[in-house]
């Protein structure tokens, strides 16, 4: 029988072995075949899809005229109807049982129910809920359901998954009498074979998940636990820290005996205050070898008695009060206030930024800020003042030739035109700087390159001794130089603070626009406005009086005995109204906190009330510096007595014992052991108690910050 033949039966509905049933169940399975070949048909006209995924003709022929049949709705059209027909006379004319019949004969050979134990599974899985399921469907369950009610359903079931099976021989037969064959129907064949293996699956499955365990003949149904699906989590490895700084272990307890002397230069520098700031703000402890203790301290100014005069530019007060750390020592506290030089009689300024303007400027907290921070420091100078901007990234260009600040407009157009780009390779940058400087130095007046970047910088020489050389040389030429530090990542403290130092400038870190407004505007008559250079201070202990003494700070600062009356050695500079504090640890002699003991065969030392012919001093403190313009130094002496003593911690002056608090903060954050018994809580208590007038909130900032540390701090505690 051809497949011409079976269309005319089917077509002309009389097939000889059809009941009246039969051809009426035909002629419905013809139309809905049809029915879906026209919406596969419309469907095939943009993204080929199956049209219904239940539909056994769509499983067999769905794949075929997707991929193999595409040549139009009328050859689908064809296919389609005729095999539709002749698969629901084949299977009428073998017997298959369709709708009720189909139940019946399911509910008929259906075992009996066999109570069976669940199995035990996880509360919150998927398997816990198929679980769940069965537990209200088991027999003996609480439910409303009968046990008929039950088999019933499962029955509906079964024979609902039974229309989707398909017989694999039928399928072969079908094709053969289409004239499908050779590779393609082994194509199709192959297409066939997984849609038959999914319908005996999820047959099997609907089977174990909606039916009672009784209508799977008391089997225990089989859980598998399919493994998540593993994301590949892909790590990103945190920014290079490229931040550098000087090592410098803290100064140790000296003895008197041995070395009686000690020598520093003076520092005015507040960067490592700034950068431990940000540091405990971002939520992490500062490095080590970031806190340098002596740059806390003068952060903050400080109502130190000053000069009267300019014929003597600095005051020293001396306080001698116990330390709140260690009863058995006292602190010597060195105050030196600079005279304030009043704005009519600043000299005229030679200013010459040196920006860098690399592409590692590209940040929010680096040329954007560095920007609003010379803008600040420009509103703040005078008309007869001048400034000339040069840029390096790469190639070095002189932005603004010199010009005078009564052309404002001029200076802040050309610090707005400012942008990022380039790799950081300056190596004409501070010779163009120091060009523009000398084209408009000002004998007797300030000339002085502020180099500006986040650190990551080669602005001179190949190696840093060559730079310094230069920087030295053009400091003997009447130009100093100062840095100002922005962002974080690369910033290059070690090489900064070299740099200041040699250009007998200052060294400051930018982090914020308020730290800006501190360091140019509010103090902006102090830096650029030297009234000192080259100052040391030296301090010479009885030994009769004193035992053993350590200075806290200035490890980076400090000199050489012959140092100090050597005129060629350099040392820091101290600006209009600048204050610079000191505090040494002293150990009285006689002391339980004494660590050293007394030499053997050293000559026996009277007491210091009997020493003559300076009898009552516990010790001797010098300074000398140089006029701005002067190449010989100049000497003032104090001694220090116990009429600089106070009883007690609290009856010394309130900047006094704040200089304290910081000064032990730094210590602890800085990691020295003679500290560890002295905690946090104690610092926030000595701070508060001093904060006296703070009219800019420094103080209280202060008092937050090392809450902050003591959150932070574990067992710096």
């Amino acid at each position: 029988m051809t497949m011409s033949d079976d269309f005319e039966r089917l077509s002309g509905l009389t097939p000889p072995m059809a009941s009246p049933e039969a051809r009426a169940r035909a002629l419905a399975v013809a139309m809905q075949a049809f029915d879906a070949a026209e919406e596969n048909s419309a469907a095939t006209q943009g993204s080929v899809r199956p049209v219904r995924q239940s539909s056994i003709f769509n499983r067999i022929w769905s794949p075929i005229m997707n991929r193999k049949l595409l040549a139009g709705s009328a050859l689908a059209t064809l296919l389609v109807v005729p095999a539709a027909a002749f698969l629901t006379l084949e299977l009428t004319r073998n017997g298959a049982p369709f709708g009720e019949r189909a139940q019946e004969i399911a509910l008929k050979e259906k075992p009996a129910p066999q109570p069976t134990p669940k199995p035990a599974l996880p509360a919150a899985s998927p398997e816990g809920d198929l679980a769940r399921v069965q537990d209200e469907t088991a027999p003996g369950a609480a439910t409303d359901q009968s046990v008929a009610e039950q088999k019933a359903q499962a029955a509906d079931q079964a024979a609902a998954v039974s229309e989707e099976k398909f017989n694999a021989d039928e399928i072969a037969n079908l094709l053969n009498r289409s004239g499908v064959n050779g590779a393609k129907r082994k194509t199709m064949e192959s297409e066939t074979v997984a849609p038959a293996a999914e319908a005996d699956a999820m047959a099997n499955s609907v089977a174990r998940s909606t039916a009672p365990l009784s209508a799977v003949g008391g089997a225990q149904p089989q859980i598998t636990y399919l493994p998540a699906p593993v994301t590949e989590e892909k790590l990103v490895a945190p920014p290079e820290n490229r931040e550098r700084f000087g090592k410098a272990d803290s100064n140790p307890v000296k003895s008197v005996a041995t070395e009686p002397v000690s020598t520093f230069s003076v520092d005015v520098d507040t960067a490592s205050y700034a950068f431990v700031r940000r540091s405990l703000m971002e939520g992490q402890m500062p490095e080590r070898d970031a806190v340098r203790v002596e740059e806390m301290v003068n952060y903050f100014p400080y109502d130190w008695p000053r000069p009267t005069s300019v014929t003597e530019p600095f005051k020293a007060t001396v306080t001698v009060t116990p330390t709140p750390w260690n009863g058995g020592t006292r602190l010597m506290h060195v105050a030196i206030k600079g005279y304030d030089v009043v704005p009519a009689e600043a000299p005229k300024a030679n200013l010459v930024f040196l920006i860098d303007v690399s592409g590692s400027m590209d940040e929010p907290d680096k040329l954007p800020l560095l920007k609003s921070a010379f803008r600040l420091l420009v509103e703040k100078l005078k008309p007869e003042d001048t400034v000339s901007i040069v840029t390096y990234a790469g190639n070095a260009g002189t932005v603004l030739e010199p010009t005078g600040v009564k052309d404002k407009a001029k200076i802040l157009q050309a610090i707005d035109s400012l942008q990022p780009g380039g790799s950081t390779a300056g190596a004409e940058g501070i010779d163009a700087a120091y060009a523009l400087a000398e084209k408009a130095f000002v004998k007797g007046g300030v000339n002085r390159v502020m180099l500006a970047t986040d650190g990551d910088f080669n602005v001179g020489p190949s190696s840093d001794d060559d730079l310094k050389r230069l920087i030295e040389e053009k400091r003997n030429g009447g130009i100093f130089l100062s840095v100002l530090g922005f962002g974080r990542g690369n910033y290059n403290d070690a090489l900064m603070q070299t740099i200041a130092q040699n250009g007998n400038g200052t060294a400051a870190y930018i982090d914020t626009l308020a730290e800006a407004q501190k360091t140019l505007v509010e103090e902006a008559g102090s830096s650029p406005f030297p009234i000192a250079k080259d100052v040391k201070l030296q301090v010479e202990f009885n030994p009769a009086a004193i035992a053993g003494y350590r200075l806290i700070g200035y490890e980076t600062r400090a000199l050489k005995r012959e140092d100090f009356n050597n005129d060629k050695v350099d040392a820091g500079d101290i600006g209009s109204g600048h204050s610079v504090t000191a505090i040494y640890e002293v150990t009285p002699k006689g002391s339980p906190a004494v660590l050293n003991d007394d030499l053997r065969y050293a000559e026996a030392v009277k007491p210091a009330a009997e020493a003559s012919p300076h009898g009552g001093e516990l010790a001797f403190l010098k300074i000398r510096y140089k006029k701005p313009d002067g190449d010989k130094s100049e000497l003032i002496t104090t001694p220090v007595t116990e009429a600089n003593a106070v009883p007690s911690l609290a009856e010394a002056p309130a900047d006094v014992r704040f200089s304290v608090a910081v000064a032990a903060f730094g210590q602890k954050l800085s990691g020295v052991t003679a500290l560890n018994d002295y905690t946090y809580d104690a610092v926030i208590d000595l701070a508060l108690a001093s904060r006296g007038a703070d009219p800019f909130g420094y103080r209280s900032e202060f008092v937050n910050l090392v809450r902050l540390a003591k959150g932070l701090g574990g067992s710096r505690n």
